[in-house]
């Protein structure tokens, strides 16, 4: 039976841009021994570095997250509210956690309040 490994911002990192083979190495040595579970708050994270500091395109970004949930071995917490998240966030210009915010609304009819108007404006969309 495979162990369930949490992997930080980081280690994910270096799985997706394979800038350093040695760490991207050990990441799917990992992923081929266990499950590898990655919470909300670290794709959160992986979303704001791609952004700000790879300055990688909202699309690449959510099509990058969108393949992480669905690799093999890899169980991205709150999958549904985060593929929404990603569908909102390659399309508009809300910070990712708006868009989140959005995907509980609509994935868990969760009701939002704020006083963010541009958020507000896409929630009454729903």
């Amino acid at each position: 039976m495979k162990n369930m490994v949490i992997f930080d911002t980081n280690a994910i990192l270096r799985f997706i841009l394979q800038d350093n083979q040695e760490m991207a190495d050990s990441v799917e040595q990992q992923l081929s021994k266990n499950i590898c579970y990655i919470p909300v708050e670290v794709i959160a994270e992986i979303v704001y570095v791609l952004l700000k500091v790879y300055h990688i395109s909202r699309t690449i970004i959510a099509q990058t997250v969108m393949d992480l949930t669905d690799t093999d071995n890899i169980t991205v917490a709150q999958n549904d509210v985060v593929r929404c998240a990603m569908e909102i966030f390659s399309s508009s210009t809300l910070d990712f956690v708006d868009c989140l915010l959005i995907g509980y609304a609509r994935e868990k009819q969760y009701t939002v309040f704020t006083f963010d108007k541009k958020l507000k404006n896409h929630l009454d969309k729903i």
